[in-house]
């Protein structure tokens, strides 16, 4: 019996399609052992395929592998259509053929759909399918946003959504995730081996938040979660340093908020509260507050905002000419800083990576 004879039918599985697409993980032998499962196989439409991406078109005109031969006996064939092997994650591989199918969809309920969107992401681009890939990125960035607008939204729900449990091995304890339940290691590593680029200085930012040890022992219940598709939990030494200089970049712009910005802050040509004099010692105080309240973790975006809200809200110590020319230029200075992430990971402008990303 050849090693065909016992394929299993996986989803999706049409009877009148007319090739089988059989993954086979690099690594995993052609003969398999008899503690070794059957093969999984998806019955398809080659024409369904073949319109979809070039790739695979002209890879179902090449002669199949001897991979596919068993005993010199030919096996290229099963139940009368073509066999092809595909050197793929099995679940990628399903996913992928379902999506041509069916569409996509995405979802950011639990670090699941991530991964999910990474074996899209991944076969989507191995396959240069484009639209499933544009899709993949313009979710990517729902989190991981090229705005600053995005940025704050995704901070508003992280600190909403409550933890989600995920067993990192069925025979250990669950482990508390929060939102987006996914390490920024993650991204960066998926967001690297597809050569996306626009997702790189949010995630390397929200890398910086972590200590440096903590990324080294690599032991955080993110990075611990096991999955077919999950991206390697190493950082590469190129992200090591972005790291270092987004750490840097992050406390700097504190530094100079706190001391530039409110320190030497000047009231308003058209302040109304004692010529000036009083809301000018209000920044003052204010300064000497958010100076003793950062800490390393801090994130500058929220916390600048954060001081924002306190001046726009206290009435008693701030006129309201203060407060408004406080709460402009405060938001000009978010959305330059936030401009000034792509070059620090070396990476052009944000609009110039939306246009040859999500374009």
């Amino acid at each position: 019996m050849d090693r065909l004879s016992i394929l299993t039918h996986s989803d999706p599985w049409f009877e009148d399609g007319n090739i089988i697409l059989v993954p086979q993980e690099e690594g995993r032998s052609s003969e398999p052992s008899k503690s070794e499962k059957p093969p999984v196989g998806f019955r398809v439409h080659r024409g369904v395929l073949s319109r979809h991406s070039e790739v695979l078109r002209d890879m179902f005109e090449l002669p199949q592998p001897d991979a596919m031969h068993d005993n010199d006996s030919e096996v290229s064939r099963y139940e009368g259509c073509q066999v092809v092997v595909m050197y793929d994650i099995p679940i990628e591989l399903s996913n992928l053929v379902k999506a041509l199918y069916d569409g996509v969809t995405f979802h950011n309920r639990s670090v699941d759909d991530f991964f999910y969107l990474a074996g899209i992401l991944r076969l989507s681009t191995k396959y240069f399918i484009t639209h499933l890939r544009t899709q993949a990125i313009k979710h990517l960035t729902q989190t991981w946003s090229y705005d600053l607008k995005g940025h704050d939204t995704m901070l508003d729900l992280a600190i909403r959504t409550p933890q989600l449990s995920y067993p990192a091995d069925p025979d250990a304890p669950s482990n508390k995730l929060s939102y987006p339940y996914i390490h920024p290691i993650h991204v960066l590593n998926l967001a690297r081996s597809t050569n996306v680029r626009i997702v790189v200085p949010s995630a390397i930012y929200f890398l910086s938040l972590y200590p440096l040890a903590d990324l080294i022992r690599a032991d955080h219940p993110k990075l611990q979660i096991t999955h077919p598709s999950k991206p390697s939990s190493s950082l590469q030494p190129s992200d090591l340093v972005n790291y270092t200089l987004m750490f840097q970049k992050r406390i700097d712009g504190i530094l100079d908020f706190i001391n530039t910005v409110v320190g030497k802050r000047t009231s308003s040509p058209a302040c109304t509260n004692g010529s000036g004099r009083m809301c000018m010692r209000s920044f003052q105080r204010l300064s000497t507050r958010l100076a003793t309240s950062w800490v390393v973790r801090t994130g500058p975006f929220n916390f600048i905002g954060q001081a924002m809200t306190q001046v726009s809200q206290d009435t008693d110590n701030f006129c309201a000419a203060c407060r408004e020319k406080f709460a402009l230029d405060v938001g000009a200075y978010r959305e330059q800083f936030w401009g000034e992430l792509p070059a620090v990971c070396g990476l052009p402008a944000w609009e110039v990576m939306k246009e040859e990303e999500l374009s």
